[in-house]
């Protein structure tokens, strides 16, 4: 009696998850009736919700799988894709509390209380509305990745097509070991030459699924929003706590089950290449170098700060100590990282280095061979628990944004009810979006390399305006257009055209360290012909356009490692936005002073414990916005950076002092399982 793989407990599982959700979000739908209390709960939320709104969100299952598919790929370096957001937490003591004390409902409403420009909040909006289908999807295509290695088919259910499919990439396998080994036959290298090709293709697989892509995003989509739509904040932030436990449990399942099927802790050290185990990776190898860490560690501060819930989590903290108090929920993320990397560990002692034809389903299939009836229902339901909540949280943000900053834009006499119904219809149609846009997803790494880097040119808006008075409107604009242009626009469609993917000049290849053929421009390179090796190449996937730039001026990026053009990259998108934003607004005409003067006041005001201290400290602060100046680092510039309290330096020291523990911590994990 089973469904694929699936046994009948784990499916009763599965439904008794889904049935609890939608419970949870029909008795959450009480004061839901205005947008304050839709959107931000009220503003009531205290240091356990705040915990979990932050470990919740910041620990969807997509980083999981992502992580343990790197991981397979390439060692424990691959981790630091996640792991480096440890460095990101004595950032986010201080985030959190901007967040909390600009005193807005959404991050658009930022750019009309900032600059007195409602184009540029309804402009956000509706690019954040754009935005949140990657998410959206990146989370959707997450979870079908694993519950599609958790459904498969038995062999005997194959067709002629899945067995010529499966023996294919058995034999590229097979291939890859004797030409690493170089033992690999003269008359075979056209062989692997093929395979790779069709490899390259997607046409080879070590597993075939029962399940359904579209049926799974739409199943999926439809009950998210059935919870959301009647619960609004309230059902998320109690699902988040559900999703927490949840998660814990999901991450802890396989290393235990998966040690034991191995022979033990020891047996990584046998089974698991050396190099594997050294988290910085070494000179000349396909991994991250320390260079690569900091590019990525640029780029996740910078997109972090456009995020468009972080104003819906941060903003419906009661206190600023309940916000900062997010923080811990952080940290739990941070081990469960290094969990998800030993899992990847793990499948590479069970399936062999590049035993997978698919490494994004890692998790999946390491979870369809170490676990049996009822542990894969509860994998299954914490995996849906996560990417459900994740969702929730995110389609929020964005029906916050069309109602608040674009809806009433055009129809200011919107009633609180009225918006409430018009969100609702939002999440509706942002789910079937992010569902579409789950279905034209390829392979995790594009997925989080678009991730990591779409919100860049509206974070470094945000950044800036929290710290520098000097900054214009023109200057917004310009930095949103030219930076969406290089890093997302043209990277991301050049492929499309014909004239672009089909120059020999830019579908060039280059041989990766490890001996195996990489795009240097183009993700992906292969032959107009599959049966044709000697036909021209044509390139697929995101154009490194930043790498051709350095290019054009003199640097031989066809020289350097997938993962180094990966790094020039990632310092170059993080850096643009800036570049752009300082020189135009330092030759545009300054932002209205009396209104800069106001935002400015009102960021150094501390939240008030109860609302009449809240509603007395910001009527004095309208009365007098310069009162805290005197905390400015630099008083004589328009740099807006304040000098730290008690509670700054000592949360500070403190955050600092786990996330080098942490650190500490996993290498001392990954040199304890080394050979």
């Amino acid at each position: 009696m089973i469904f694929g793989s699936l046994h009948p407990l784990d499916l009763a599982i599965i439904v008794a998850y889904l049935v609890t959700v939608v419970v949870i979000g029909k008795m959450a739908a009480k004061g839901t009736g205005s947008e304050d209390g839709f959107f931000l709960a009220g503003r009531k939320l205290g240091k356990l919700y705040q915990f979990f709104l932050n470990f919740g969100n910041a620990t969807e299952p997509s980083g999981a799988v992502s992580t343990a598919s790197f991981v397979f790929q390439q060692g424990a370096p691959g981790s630091w894709l996640s792991f480096q957001t440890v460095f990101m937490n004595p950032y986010f003591w201080f985030m959190n509390v901007w967040f909390r004390r600009v005193r807005l409902t959404t991050v658009a409403d930022l750019f009309e209380d900032r600059f007195a420009s409602r184009k540029l909040s309804r402009f956000y909006a509706i690019f954040q509305i754009l935005v949140a289908c990657v998410f959206l999807g990146f989370a959707n295509v997450t979870a079908y990745k694993i519950a599609s290695s958790l459904v498969v088919k038995q062999e005997s259910q194959w067709t002629a097509a899945d067995r010529a499919s499966a023996e294919g990439y058995g034999d590229l396998k097979r291939l890859e070991k004797q030409f690493a080994a170089h033992t690999l036959p003269a008359e075979a290298k056209q062989q692997l030459a093929a395979l790779r090709e069709r490899n390259a293709r997607g046409e080879l697989h070590s597993y075939i699924t029962l399940l359904n892509n579209v049926a799974f995003f739409v199943v999926f989509a439809l009950v998210v929003g059935t919870y959301i739509v009647m619960g609004g904040m309230a059902a998320a932030a109690v699902n988040e706590g559900l999703q927490s436990i949840l998660i814990i449990v999901f991450s802890l399942l396989l290393i235990p089950t998966g040690l034991h099927a191995i022979g033990g802790w020891h047996a990584l050290a046998a089974k698991v290449p050396a190099k594997m185990f050294d988290l910085f990776g070494s000179a000349g190898s396909d991994q991250f170098s320390v260079f690569g860490l900091a590019a990525i560690l640029l780029v996740s501060v910078v997109q972090n700060g456009g995020l468009s819930h972080n104003m819906g989590i941060c903003g419906s903290a009661k206190n600023e100590f309940a916000a900062r108090s997010g923080v811990s929920g952080n940290y739990l993320k941070r081990l469960m990282i290094i969990l998800w990397a030993f899992a990847g560990l793990i499948a590479v002692a069970v399936f062999g280095a590049g035993g997978l034809s698919d490494p994004d389903a890692t998790w999946g299939m390491l979870s369809n061979k170490l676990l049996g009836p009822g542990l894969i229902g509860l994998m299954l339901a914490g995996v849906l628990a996560g990417t459900m909540s994740t969702l929730a949280a995110k389609a929020l943000a964005i029906s916050s944004l069309f109602v608040r900053n674009v809806f009433r834009q055009m129809w200011p006499e919107l009633t609180e009810t009225q918006g409430v119904f018009y969100a609702r219809c939002t999440i509706v149609v942002v789910l079937a979006l992010g569902a579409l846009s789950a279905w034209l997803m390829g392979d995790f790494l594009s997925i989080v390399n678009i991730v990591l880097t779409v919100n860049l040119p509206f974070g470094a808006c945000v950044l800036l305006s929290f710290f520098w008075r000097r900054l214009t409107t023109p200057a917004v604009w310009a930095c949103v257009v030219l930076s969406t242009l290089v890093i997302i626009v043209v990277p991301w469609t050049a492929a499309k055209l014909p004239s672009l993917s089909t120059d020999q000049s830019l579908a060039q290849t280059s041989l990766t360290p490890s001996g195996k053929p990489a795009g240097v421009f183009f993700a992906t390179v292969v032959h107009t012909h599959e049966d044709d090796l000697s036909s021209p190449l044509v390139g697929s996937g995101r154009f490194n356009l930043e790498c051709w730039m350095m290019n054009k001026v003199g640097l031989n990026v066809a020289a350097y490692s997938p993962n180094q053009r990966l790094t020039a990259q990632f310092f170059f998108d993080g850096f643009f936005p800036f570049l752009v934003l300082i020189v135009t607004s330092l030759l545009t005409r300054p932002t209205d002073p009396a209104r800069v003067a106001q935002f400015y006041g009102k960021m150094k005001t501390p939240v008030g414990a109860t609302p009449e201290l809240e509603a007395a400290g910001m009527e004095e602060t309208r009365r007098h916005p310069t009162r805290f100046d005197q905390t400015k680092l630099l008083p004589w510039s328009n740099w807006e950076f304040c000098k730290w309290d008690r509670v700054d330096t000592i949360g500070f020291l403190i955050c600092s002092a786990l996330s080098a523990a942490i650190v500490l911590l996993f290498i001392g994990l990954l040199r304890w399982a080394a050979p």
